[in-house]
């Protein structure tokens, strides 16, 4: 008689449809639902960028996406008030990321 080895612990791996099913319930759980801010906390990310840019100052992001807050840091390159959006360089993987001014929830210098 043959072993089965860890197969005998997953006993429901043969349905995938479950545990796409499961991962989606899990990630439901841990979204949350993105903060309002008021007209000053605006006003004050908005000079922070600003003097970001041109002093070329590292700053840490935290913005909302998909359900999470995430932070990162980086260089602000470019800031568009009026078109809502603004430019960032990651300092990781030096790569530019566009992202609309309305998704950032906080911004401060490193």
């Amino acid at each position: 008689m043959e072993h089965r080895g860890m197969k005998k612990w997953r006993p429901f791996a043969t349905m995938p449809e479950q545990y796409i099913g499961l991962q989606g319930i899990i990630n439901k759980q841990v979204e949350v639902a993105q903060p309002v801010l008021t007209e000053e906390q605006m006003e004050q990310i908005n000079f922070t960028l600003i003097e970001a840019l041109h002093a070329n100052k590292q700053v840490y992001l935290t913005y909302y996406k998909n359900g999470q807050r995430i932070t990162e840091t980086g260089f602000i390159q470019f800031v568009d008030s009026l078109g809502n959006l603004f430019v960032f360089i990651d300092e990781v993987f030096e790569l530019k990321n566009k992202m609309r001014l309305s998704e950032l929830i906080n911004v401060r210098f490193a």
